[in-house]
């Protein structure tokens, strides 16, 4: 493979005969992702398939790269990002998000308080009333969606550009749900004299 300068990659990419340009910017990235995704499950067919989808991304972006990195550099990132991308798809696909939302409560945020048998008996019923307390603001203040977009990131820890598809929306839309739940929220607390800052130091106990 021949050495070839930033200029001389995006004329040639951008040119009639891309051919051998290609061939050699595939086997770049071949072996750069090999090495990106070596603490990953990844087969050799997966490994040409994000190098494809990769190629093709970047064929077409090559009119928008600035050369602010080499040009190397930058196809090596865009090609991870795919792979990355389309990884962190595959470890939700089989996942139910009514499912997750279904298995996840408060329970797994809770107080060390309430779990430490030596703890002070004083602080574990104002920790009961508190965690009884959001989960009722929570089931009254929200609506379904929103309660089903922040069960599944906040404690499900599923991506949001997943949530997002699951519900038939996008992210700026559900950027805006979860944004209005936390409005809700806040003043719903504030109007019971819950801050938050009560709430994340019972938290913080034990």
């Amino acid at each position: 493979m021949r050495i070839r300068t930033d200029a001389e990659w995006c004329s040639q990419l951008g040119g009639a005969f891309p051919d051998i340009a290609l061939a050699d910017l595939r086997g770049l990235l071949l072996r750069g992702l090999r090495f990106a995704l070596a603490s990953y499950r990844v087969t050799d067919n997966d490994l040409e398939d994000f190098v494809q989808d990769g190629l093709a991304k970047i064929m077409q972006e090559l009119p928008s790269y600035r050369g602010e990195a080499r040009f190397t550099t930058w196809a090596q990132k865009v090609c991870v990002r795919i792979a990355l991308t389309e990884l962190r798809r595959r470890r939700w696909q089989d996942v139910s998000l009514d499912d997750l939302v279904a298995n996840t409560e408060m329970t797994d945020f809770t107080p060390a308080v309430l779990t430490d048998s030596s703890a002070d008996p004083g602080n574990v019923a104002p920790a009961q009333m508190m965690i009884a307390t959001v989960q009722r603001i929570i089931a009254e203040e929200l609506t379904e969606r929103q309660r089903t977009a922040m069960m599944a990131i906040m404690q499900g820890g599923m991506p949001l550009q997943e949530v997002a598809e699951r519900m038939g929306t996008n992210r700026n839309a559900l950027y805006k749900l979860l944004h209005d739940g936390r409005q809700r929220l806040q003043r719903r607390m504030m109007k019971e004299g819950l801050t938050p800052q009560e709430l994340l130091s019972m938290f913080d106990q034990g």
